[in-house]
């Protein structure tokens, strides 16, 4: 992979990149569409799927998550991804010997809430595997969607913090019809649990039209107590988390106004789900 995308760097072809745990869906595709639009017809869309396992706890789904390579293979058949980059956990994280593997790439600061109380090794391992990614395709551009907002914005701080030459662009989640924002775990709901998943999106419109009509600022701690007993108030779900704060820094708001973003894990049964919007 590396010796094909320094190839293209010495040919002046640019590199749109797109990193996945795979499972492929329509918000997946979307970012590949978004790839290709930067980067042209003469540049090259790179797309790897690879699940993580740093970036899973023991207790976390690692084993279960779902996979399907040659659907995904078909799917960037069709969608005109040039290149499907599927390493092993060998290759990316290397232990010649038996030496424990010991380097990784820690973001201290946007890491520490949210997903990082929740799942406190997620992101180190995020931020490690993304970085090797972007060394090995060597991409101009790499894009992420922006249903895990959190990610989104750690992977910009560490890209100009550590001076990577990419340009990251964050595209708008893709929903189903009703609301839900897509995810490979979307799988797991049972067809009781699924219509009560809707309560994530409903509950981003009910924080909008809260702010749209209130004359002032609302208390954010008021706000999150409504919205966890609307989304509560469905027998499966349970809120892990529930956030309101600056889009950019990621600081939590006291008062929630035009501009502040929410962000929300919720479990519907044994299924985590994730989702966000600004207000």
């Amino acid at each position: 992979m590396q010796r094909l995308a320094r190839r293209w760097q010495s040919e002046r072809i640019p590199v749109g990149f797109v990193p996945t745990m795979g499972y492929l869906h329509a918000g997946h595709l979307s970012l590949v569409k978004r790839a290709r639009k930067e980067v042209g017809a003469h540049g090259k869309v790179v797309l790897s799927i690879y699940v993580n396992p740093t970036q899973f706890a023991p207790t976390e789904d690692l084993a279960k998550y779902p996979r399907d390579l040659q659907g995904d293979l078909r799917r960037c058949r069709e969608a005109g991804v040039d290149v499907v980059f599927v390493p092993s956990d060998a290759e990316m994280y290397p232990q010649p010997a038996g030496e424990a593997y010991s380097t990784y790439v820690l973001e201290e600061n946007l890491s520490r809430r949210m997903e990082g109380v929740s799942r406190p090794i997620h992101f180190r391992g995020v931020t490690t595997v993304v970085a090797k990614l972007f060394n090995l395709v060597l991409p101009r551009v790499a894009v992420f969607g922006a249903k895990d907002f959190q990610q989104a914005t750690i992977i910009r701080r560490m890209v100009r913090d550590l001076h990577f030459p990419i340009k990251i662009i964050v595209a708008p989640t893709v929903r189903e019809n009703d609301g839900l924002a897509k995810s490979s775990r979307n799988k797991y709901l049972s067809p009781a649990e699924r219509p009560q998943a809707l309560a994530l999106s409903q509950a981003i419109q009910a924080a909008r039209e809260q702010v749209r009509q209130a004359a002032r600022p609302l208390p954010a701690a008021k706000l999150k107590a409504l919205l966890t007993r609307q989304i509560q108030a469905h027998p499966a779900a349970r809120v892990d988390y529930l956030e309101f704060f600056n889009p950019r820094t990621l600081e939590p708001a006291s008062q929630v106004a035009p501009g502040v973003q929410m962000a929300m894990a919720v479990f519907m049964g044994k299924t985590r789900l994730i989702d966000n919007g600004l207000l």
